[in-house]
């Protein structure tokens, strides 16, 4: 049987531990935020920003880590 709970403090120190690394690694990440589809318009009085390809790598990297987990626990 699956414990839900200890599933969700595991992913919870996991994206801590990687909330950490991103923090104190010296802008070793300014990529992450422009990668090649995330989408940036400035104008005087607007400014749109919508990271798709920050989303598309993150929910790929997500999609591993739980599935990965899941098996894990079985």
């Amino acid at each position: 049987m699956i414990n839900t709970g200890k599933i969700l403090i595991i992913i919870g120190s996991f994206i801590l531990l990687i909330g950490l690394i991103i923090t104190f690694s010296n802008h070793k990440f300014e990529w992450l935020g422009n990668m090649p589809l995330d989408f940036k318009y400035e104008n005087k009085a607007t400014k749109i920003y919508a990271p798709f390809g920050t989303m598309i790598l993150i929910s790929i990297l997500l999609s591993i880590m739980i599935n990965l987990i899941s098996k894990w626990f079985k």
